[in-house]
This record gives structure tokens, C-alpha cells and sequence, in this order.
């Protein structure tokens, strides 16, 4: 992707040292960049500039990033985001990608990644024919069903261990854990 001097990017990041470098390397590329610690700080920055591009965390503090993913999908016209995470999971990628996101990465990524990631027409199709899924272990299979069923439930924790048939604790345990590789 090639910078216009006109074009800018809102980057939404709790982490102060990523959001700051990965503004800086936008920078050095050519782009304009507006960086916002909180939902409330994005629609701040959206409220004065209309950014053609948007590079949005998953979790930002205790708030989901994906209401921002869906603002910024109803915006005439839309802004282009990608929803970078470092706890990747199967339900909120299709979530972000049914929100209007162009793209769902896991953290670390590079520069390159989402400069790609936006340039790209949606998020990448994988032919089935000639790729043989890989089958996910028990475990990770476990993380991507509690993600699923947390997602239905809006995040509600008691809800979704209600749902899973466990207590409460177990589940916040649970999700306390880093994902299982696959």
C-alpha cells in the first residue's frame, strides 16, 4: 500500500509503547497518524478527523474494540479497519469481520501485515480443495467453544458458564489462561 498525502490512520491501543510506535512507522511511511488509548479518545479523534484507515485492538482496557469496529463501519464513507489482537479466537474474528472489519490479526504483527491486511479486498478465503485442514487439539478446541459461547452471551460471563454447564469461577479461570496454540 502505497501512502496518500492525504490519507490517515486512527490506531486504538491500550499499550502506550505499541500504539506510539506503530504511529511513528505509519509516520515514516507517508501516513498521517492519530492514536487513541480509549473508545472515548477514538470517538474524540473520529468527531474532528474522518480517517480513511483504522487499526483497532480487540480488548482496550476493559471495553471491546469492536464497538468502535462497527461505528466506524457506518461512517460515510466507512473507514477501513483491521482488529489486531494478542488473543486470537475464532468467534470474535467472525464477529469483527461481520462488523465491518476488513481484516482480524493476532499481535505481534508487522507494519507490512496490516498495510496488506487493508490493502486486500476482505479477509483472505482459503480453498478448501487444496488445503487440508489442520485438526485443533482438544484443548484449543475447548478455548474456541468457550470464546463462541462467551460471544453469544455479549461477554456475560455468568451467562456463558451457565451455558457451559460450570461454575462461574471455573470459567473466569479459564479465560484467564493464554489460548492453546493450535
Amino acid at each position: 500500500m502505497t501512502a496518500d498525502k492525504d490519507a490517515t490512520f486512527l490506531v486504538v491501543d491500550d499499550d502506550d509503547t505499541f500504539c506510539s510506535v506503530l504511529a511513528r512507522t505509519l509516520e515514516r511511511r507517508g501516513f498521517r497518524a492519530l492514536t487513541a488509548r480509549s473508545l472515548a479518545e477514538a470517538r474524540q479523534a473520529l468527531a474532528q478527523q474522518h480517517p480513511e484507515f483504522a487499526v483497532v485492538d480487540l480488548r482496550i482496557g476493559q471495553e471491546s474494540g469492536l464497538a468502535l469496529v462497527r461505528q466506524l463501519a457506518e461512517l460515510d464513507p466507512p473507514v477501513r479497519s483491521v482488529v489486531l489482537t494478542g488473543y486470537g479466537s475464532i468467534a470474535t474474528a467472525v464477529e469483527a469481520i461481520k462488523l465491518g472489519a476488513v481484516q482480524y490479526l493476532t499481535k505481534p504483527v508487522e507494519v507490512d501485515e496490516i498495510l496488506a491486511a487493508l490493502e486486500s479486498e476482505g479477509p483472505e478465503a482459503v480453498d478448501v480443495a487444496t488445503t487440508a485442514p489442520k485438526p485443533l487439539s482438544v484443548r484449543r478446541a475447548e478455548w474456541e467453544h468457550i470464546q463462541r459461547v462467551l460471544a453469544n452471551h455479549d461477554g456475560n460471563i455468568s451467562a456463558a458458564a451457565r451455558a457451559l454447564g460450570i461454575h462461574r469461577r471455573t470459567l473466569q479461570r479459564k479465560l484467564r489462561k493464554y489460548p492453546v496454540r493450535s
